[in-house]
């Protein structure tokens, strides 16, 4: 494992610290995820979509929380692109039309709130 500008973390979801960027790789041509987290309350779901990958429009019942990790994408929410680049935030609506596209490689922490 190579030293970042954060430091060398381990890769695995304990009672310790994390990096978060390098608990899910990068899939050439795809989108590969990690769930976190999984409990009756929401989840928490870790992606990594390669540059020009995307999640087509749909909607979801509950208020969802996007942590640009890496990267940069353009989030459309109900018609309206929002570029998103690393180390921001953006809260998608419950019920509102969302759509994600990957300007560069780009790797998402994704909180659903039940």
């Amino acid at each position: 494992m190579s030293e970042n500008e954060c430091g060398e973390r381990k890769k695995d979801v304990g009672s310790h610290p994390v990096e978060l960027a390098r608990l899910q790789d990068y899939q050439q041509g795809a989108i590969a995820s990690r769930t976190i987290a999984d409990k009756k309350t929401g989840t928490v779901t870790l992606f990594a979509f390669d540059k020009g990958e995307g999640l087509s429009e749909h909607t979801a019942p509950f208020d969802a929380i996007v942590y640009a990790v890496e990267g940069d994408a353009d989030i459309t929410i109900s018609g309206q692109k929002v570029p998103v680049t690393c180390g921001e935030m953006l809260v998608m609506p419950a019920n509102e039309p969302h759509a994600v596209r990957a300007s560069t490689r780009f790797k998402m922490l994704l909180v659903m709130i039940r």
